[in-house]
This record gives C-alpha cells, structure tokens and sequence, in this order.
C-alpha cells in the first residue's frame, strides 16, 4: 500500500523541533499514525524517505501505546552506538526515558527507564536474554533501519527470537530494499507478476510525496569531470579524462586519481563546495557541509584542505573514535562550516544544519547513496536547498538522476543488480583504517589531477554545458539562491542552460564548426533528451524521473548517465512520438 500526505493537514511545520520531538505531526505522520491505530496491528511496516521524521512518528505511537496501558515497555533496536543515544535523547524529550548504555552483561536496567536502545549486533550476540526481557513485560519493540536485522543469517535469527514475543513490533526504514536473500525479519512479503517475493510496507512516504510536500529539501547534484594522469607499479603512465567513456579498470582508477588528496581534484572541487555553502549561508546562516570520507587517511588529509581554503577547522569524525557521537552532537548545535567523515553517518544521523555535501568515496551502492543523500534533506523550514558534489562517474550520475525511485526488498530474484552490493554498505558503519581499491587495479601513484565543471542533476534532468572551474558559466550554478522552492530551482537551472546555449549560437557564423568528439555527441544528446523532458514536465506534470524511467522501460537500456548515443537517440524519438500522438 503507497499513500500520500492527507491534503487537509499542514505537510510540515514552521520551525523544526527537537530531532523526534515536534509537538504538531506532520500531515503522513498523522495518516500513518491513525492508519496504525485503526488496524491495532501486531506488526507494522513503515517505510518514509530519510528526513521526513520517521522518529518523531514512532515516539508518537509509543506514547500513545504507553499511555492506553498496550505496553508497559519499549526497546528499540538501531545499527550504531551513535544511534541509541540519538534515539535515547529524543524519547527523553518527550517523556520516555530509554537506557541507551545497556549492556548484555547488566541482564537487566534500572528500574528508572521505561525500555532500552541496543544494536542488531548486540541482539545476536545473546537472543535468549533479549526474549526474556521481551518477555517480562509486554513490550514495544521499535526496529530503526529494519533491514539491517538481514545483513547476516545469524543477525536475522537472533532477532526473530528476541523479539518474537513482544507485544507489538514497529519497522522503520527509509530504504528497505537489500540485494541478498536474506529475509528481513517480521517484514511480510507477497509474490508479484514475475514470481518473485517483494516487501510489503503497511505505510508508504517516498521522495517525491515528501519534496511536493515541503517536508524535504530538493537536492541539486553538482557533477565534476577533469583530466587524471596516474603512474601504475610497473611504471606506466595513463591519463584518462572523467566523466568520458572509459573500460572499467579506467574509470576505477580515474575515479581513485580523483579522490586522492595528493591532486587537485578533490581540492579543487571542495573549494566550489566551500563557495557554495559561503552563498548557501547567505539565506541559511548556520548551514553547513559535509565530506563524505572513504578512510581515516583521506578524512584527515581533507581536513587541512578545508582549513586553507576556509579559513577554519574542520570537525574530523572517525568510526573507530570513542568521542565521535559528543563530536556530531557539537557540530549539529554549532554554526561551523565543515564536518569530514569516514562515512559512518551515512544513516540516520541527524544534522538538519547539513545543506552541502561533498561525496568523497568510492562506495556506490544504491542504499549507500540514497543513505548518504538522505543526510542533506532533512528540512527545517519550506525553501532551504541541498547541494551535493560529486564526481562524473556513471554509477553515481544514475543514482542521482532516479532519487525518486521507490525500491522493495525482493527474495529469490536474478543475480544483483549492478553496483547493488550491500557488503560495501555493511562496511560503511565499521573501523576504515586504510583507503579501499576500486576494482583490481595495481596500486598506482597520482600524478596529476585537476577538476572541470560538468553539469547539473536534478529531478532527473541535466542541466549546464560543461565549463571550466571559476567561470561564469560555473559561477551560474554556484550562485543559486540558497532559499527556492522545488520548482523555483527547476526554473532557474533551465533558464541557466538557456542563456548559456544562447550565448553559445551567438559566436560568429563564419567559425569553423568542429565535429564533435563521442563523448561531446553523448553529452549534446543528452541536454536534447533533458529539454524534451522538461517540456514533456511542464505538458503533464510528471516528475522528469519518472519520465525517463517510463522512457527507459519503452526502449530499454541503462539509466541515461550510463547510456549510449543510439540508446538517447532511440529515447528521443520516442518522446518526440509521445509529443505527437498523445493528449
């Protein structure tokens, strides 16, 4: 069951609460909220979009359930030691009082708390004394991020007997679908066309609801490309521009050249990420950024970088640092600029200060992405915008262009999709102590990098004509007004396209005209595909990625970053057909 905010409730409201603390509920929180006390279900499937305020909902429901006599107990359930205190604080606020320091040794809290937060690793590791909590007092059990409890047979078993006794299970994730077998536990599933067993979730509140709601930010995707040049251990040297057709060992290591903190690359585009949040701060005064790190090495390396070019220190968070969830908690009560991590506030941490990103890592799987970007919109008041940079690599490009698509965990499916790995994302919350290899390359010294402007990705279009860093044509996208609503920034960027292809037909006619090289062709087809879908937009009112997604299942083919010439002239045509033949 999919279903929207009901029209007749404020989709958010003026000012943000406490994180799980907001005295109004937001118009899909009361749906889901009456939903689920309509049903008086045992067990209940929520899945919402990352900021739409899955906690302050949940809070909600243990309140009400504490106080109707239901349950004499909560325990909630999370990924990381960061999260049970998050959790802990906000319960707190709203009068239950969670043991987030329990250990499994202790058997037992203090009668002074209503419930416990342990991880799913801290289940498994002893079930039995779990269930004979669970047991003791009837009990709410609150999964955060339910489909963690699949990330190993052994996790998922030792859930389902903690927790089968409870009195009544409340799942919560804001990206349920996983690329193994492993059954999510409590979670129900249902067979579908193909044969093939697909997640159920009891309430539903995806991207697209939640933008058209002014609950969460829009996301402008900032892409940058530029020349690579590397050494390898047999003493080659190979240079590779990114963000042009490449095999996949040179992508992998164009890709590793960029990241490198030794090139200008990665300085490079974290300069235009400092530029932005400086005009992000312009309408959001305590906004700040984000460096998604891959190792412990680089974060620090990034660090210094963030320092000369702002002036100011950054907020250095490591995995394996004890002090790192005090560290989060002063940034997110501070105005400092810049916060570098390795990573492990991919999920669930809650900054809604955080409006720039930088996605410095090699990790590209479908839930990490969507976990990461999710740190970016959380919204605080209507018309405050996230940016986020990244590198032009096919994978990521595809990421951004579908934000809007809703995925289930699907069981006995074909092999995993490309790049749908979730052992990457297991990694992702764990101790990085050395930097990761993308794919099977030698290692190989950096030799020179350096960044160009790409272009712009949002609601599935692409906008911008390729510039190089510091120009006006780059400066256009930039200097975005950090305060627009959803379709104000659609306005814009397409306005910024068109006065940059205006600029471009004005050059004198007597020029001679170049041919194009493939990846120039690709990148022109493109723009052509992206115009046509956003007159295709502004013609129905269908989101520019669903869109293309309709024109991907029509001709087949990959996301429009990872496709070919022909494949964009195939889709072309066809919404050159649409455009004829349709009303």
């Amino acid at each position: 069951m999919s279903t929207f905010a009901a029209s007749h409730l404020s989709p958010s409201y003026p000012d943000r609460a406490a994180w799980g603390t907001a005295p109004k509920l937001r118009a899909w929180q009361q749906e889901a909220f009456d939903l689920y006390f309509r049903r008086e279900p045992r067990d209940f499937l929520t899945v919402a979009t990352p900021g739409a305020g899955k906690t302050t909902y949940a809070l909600r429901i243990a309140s009400e359930l504490l106080a109707n006599g239901v349950i004499r107990a909560v325990t909630v359930v999370t990924p990381t030691e960061h999260l049970k205190r998050q959790w802990a604080d906000a319960a707190g606020r709203v009068g239950i009082n969670i043991d987030p320091e329990f250990k499994n040794s202790q058997g037992a809290t203090s009668r002074d708390y209503t419930g416990v937060a342990v991880t799913y690793a801290q289940v498994a590791m002893h079930p039995a004394l779990h269930r004979a909590r669970t047991e003791a007092r009837k009990t709410l059990v609150i999964f955060d991020e339910i489909h963690h409890a699949g990330d190993a047979k052994s996790w998922g078993d030792g859930v389902r007997e903690a927790f089968e006794p409870a009195t009544r299970r409340l799942q919560l994730t804001g990206t349920p679908f996983r690329s193994d077998d492993n059954p999510i536990p409590f979670v129900g599933y249902e067979e579908d066309a193909e044969g093939f067993k697909r997640s159920v979730a009891d309430y539903s509140y995806g991207y697209g609801p939640a933008l058209d709601d002014g609950v969460v930010r829009p996301v402008i995707f900032l892409a940058y490309s530029g020349e690579m040049k590397w050494r390898t251990r047999a003493g080659d040297e190979i240079a590779a521009t990114l963000g042009t057709p490449l095999t996949k060992d040179q992508l992998s290591q164009a890709w590793r050249a960029a990241l490198d903190p030794k090139g200008d690359w990665i300085r490079q585009v974290m300069q235009a990420a400092d530029r932005r949040l400086t005009e992000v701060r312009r309408g959001v005064p305590d906004a700040g950024g984000l460096v998604i790190a891959t190792d412990h090495e680089t974060a620090r390396a990034y660090a210094r970088h963030l320092r000369n070019i702002s002036g100011e220190g950054a907020t250095v968070v490591l995995s394996d640092d004890p002090g790192a969830s005090k560290k989060i908690k002063q940034f997110a009560a501070s105005e400092d600029r810049w916060l570098v991590a390795v990573r492990m506030v991919s999920e669930g941490v809650d900054i809604p200060r955080l409006c720039v990103g930088v996605y410095a890592t090699s990790t590209s799987t479908p839930l990490f992405f969507a976990q990461a970007v999710g740190r970016f919109v959380r919204a605080r008041k209507r018309g405050e915008t996230a940016s986020v940079f990244l590198p032009s690599v096919p994978t990521l490009m595809g990421l951004a262009n579908e934000m809007e698509t809703e995925r289930d965990h699907v069981l006995n499916k074909r092999p995993p999709e490309d790049g749908l790995d979730d052992t990457l994302l297991e990694q992702a919350n764990r101790e990085k102590d050395t930097p990761d290899v993308l794919g099977d390359e030698l290692p190989f010294e950096t030799m020179q990098t350096s960044a160009t402007f790409d272009r712009v990705l949002f609601d599935g279009g692409e906008f911008g004509t390729g510039a190089e860093l510091g120009s006006a044509e780059e400066e256009d996208f930039i200097g975005l007004p950090g305060l627009l609503e959803p379709d104000q920034v659609a306005t814009l960027l397409r306005k910024r396209q068109s006065d940059q292809q205006a600029a471009k037909r004005k050059q004198p006619a007597d020029e001679p005209r170049q041919t194009l090289a493939p990846h120039e062709q690709i990148a022109e087809l493109r723009r052509e595909l992206n115009g046509l879908v956003g007159a295709w937009n502004h013609r129905t009112g269908q989101p520019h990625g669903v869109i293309h997604s309709e024109l991907r299942r029509a001709c087949g083919g990959p996301p429009i970053a990872q496709a070919t010439a022909e494949q964009i002239q195939e889709r072309i045509a066809i919404i050159r057909r649409w455009a004829t033949q349709r009303r």
